[in-house]
C-alpha cells in the first residue's frame, strides 16, 4: 500500500491495476464463497465433511494467489490511507489473512474425523473455531468489497 502512495502509477496504469484488482477479487472472494457453500451444505448433512476440507485444501492457492494480487493491484490503484474508511477496508483485509492462516489447525483436526462425522459431533471447541472463523472470512470479505465498492463509485462520482 505504501507503494502506492509514493509512486504515480498514471491512469494506464491505473486502470491496469483496476482490472487486476476486480479479476483478483473474483478468484478469491470467489472461491471463498463455493468453499464456505460446501460448508454450509456440510452443516446441513446435504455432503460429507471431507468434501469441503478437500475443497478448501485444493483452493488454497486459488485462495492466497488472489489475496496476493489484491494487495499487489491494491498499490496501482492509488488507495487513498489518509481516508478511515480505507483504514477499515485495511484493517478488514488483514484480519482475513491472520483468520485464514489461524484455521489450518481446526482443519487437520476436521480432516482426521471418519468423513461421515457430522457437524454435532464435533467438539464444542472445534464447531466454535469453525463457526467463529467464518463469520470472521465472511464479515470481513463483505466489508472490504462493500467498502472497495463504495469508494470506487465515489472516485467515479467526485472525479477524484
Amino acid at each position: 500500500m505504501l507503494v502506492g502512495q509514493f509512486v504515480d502509477c498514471g491512469p494506464e496504469l491505473h486502470r491496469l491495476g483496476l482490472a487486476v484488482h476486480i479479476l483478483a477479487l473474483v478468484l478469491s472472494f470467489g472461491t471463498i464463497l463455493v468453499v464456505d457453500w460446501l460448508g454450509l451444505l456440510w452443516l446441513l448433512g446435504k455432503v460429507e465433511m471431507h468434501a469441503s476440507g478437500k475443497l478448501e485444501a485444493t483452493a488454497k492457492p486459488l485462495i492466497w494467489g488472489g489475496l496476493a494480487l489484491l494487495l499487489i493491484s491494491g498499490a496501482l490503484i492509488d488507495p487513498d490511507l489518509t481516508n478511515p474508511v480505507t483504514a477499515v477496508k485495511l484493517v478488514s483485509v488483514l484480519i482475513l489473512m491472520l483468520n485464514g492462516l489461524s484455521i489450518g489447525p481446526a482443519m487437520h483436526r476436521l480432516l482426521a474425523l471418519p468423513p461421515h462425522t457430522r457437524f454435532s459431533e464435533l467438539t464444542h471447541g472445534l464447531r466454535l473455531r469453525l463457526m467463529i472463523a467464518l463469520t470472521v472470512s465472511q464479515a470481513c470479505w463483505w466489508t472490504a468489497v462493500l467498502i472497495g465498492l463504495i469508494n470506487s463509485t465515489l472516485r467515479r462520482w467526485t472525479g477524484a
